[in-house]
């Protein structure tokens, strides 16, 4: 058994139990919320956001998809290119008119990605006491889907985790929480506010292409502690450039992608995954505009998305 595989198993092979270590919350905002921790954005929220932006500068924060992408198995990416014709035929019209078009086959978890409300629960219960048998169709999403998701526009944080702990790439297996988080807005002279997406910068992405194997087999990441301290801070959005957000091997090995329902289930908190913060980083750019129209595929669980960031 190689390492991807001596812990990162399927889900549906792990004892239920060992997803969380206490059951979903009910949801502040409501017994018919399904919107989340986005109910935190406000215009206000807005406006002091587009505030940030003074050199004009524009920063996409996702990265290339596509066959070769490192993906939790079995995820994958497939493209076809379909012409009007076999390329050799006659065009169209007086002005000879040609053209392509494309039909793929894709995983919405691949690359640069949003997981939804909809995406992990806790003994098949998500956000705000849905449970899998009301809303999960082979279709599709009939609760909690992205397609119903706002756009995402407010202010952006990127904290420099690697610079702080002095490793870039910071090692597999490392874990931050509230104290490292805490740690992070000092050094940067940030604090999180209420609303914000916040964003990780660790140097794992790096490994995406120069070793996909191990980019795969572990990662920096998120702990527990950290998730509760930034979800009672009523962040939006929680990110990194990593593929799953959370530390990995996780700090308890009997729970299994235990951040994910702390943030989904519990709290109603998106997770953005491999978002490329290397030039933010580069930048030394910890605070921006972030924009995000959530793609609106109905009944989706996850999407690829490109966000960008504005200074």
């Amino acid at each position: 058994m190689n390492t991807l595989h001596r812990w990162i198993v399927p889900l549906f092979a792990l004892p239920l139990a060992a997803l969380a270590e206490e059951a979903w919350h009910p949801s502040k905002y409501g017994a018919e919320d399904t919107l989340g921790a986005l109910n935190n954005l406000a215009p206000g929220k807005v406006v002091a956001a587009a505030r940030l932006v003074q050199a004009g500068k524009v920063y996409r924060l996702g990265v290339e998809t596509g066959a070769d992408s490192p993906a939790y198995a079995p995820r994958r990416y497939a493209m076809t290119i379909l012409q009007l014709d076999d390329g050799t035929g006659t065009p169209m019209g007086a002005n000879r008119a040609t053209g392509n078009d494309d039909l793929m086959n894709l995983w919405m978890g691949i690359g640069s990605q949003i997981d939804g409300l909809g995406h992990m629960g806790i003994d098949h219960v998500y956000y705000n006491g849905n449970r899998a048998q009301d809303f999960v169709r082979p279709t599709g999403l009939t609760k909690l889907s992205i397609d119903r998701l706002p756009p995402m526009v407010s202010r952006g944080l990127m904290l420099d985790m690697a610079k702080l702990a002095g490793q870039n790439p910071m090692p597999e297996g490392a874990a931050f929480n509230r104290a490292e988080i805490m740690a992070a807005q000092k050094a940067q002279n940030v604090k999180i506010e209420k609303g914000d997406v916040v964003l990780f910068h660790t140097g794992w992405l790096n490994l995406a292409e120069r070793d996909p194997q191990r980019f795969m087999a572990g990662a920096p990441g998120l702990g527990v502690d950290g998730a509760r301290y930034l979800a009672e801070l009523g962040v939006v959005a929680v990110g990194a450039d990593t593929w799953a957000l959370e530390v990995l091997p996780p700090e308890d090995p009997q729970l299994a992608f235990p951040v994910h329902p702390e943030l989904l289930a519990k709290n109603g908190v998106y997770i953005l995954e491999n978002m490329d913060t290397r030039a933010l980083a580069a930048d030394g750019a910890a605070e921006f505009l972030f924009v995000l129209g959530v793609p609106r595929f109905v009944g989706a669980v996850q999407a690829v998305i490109n966000p960008v960031a504005i200074r």
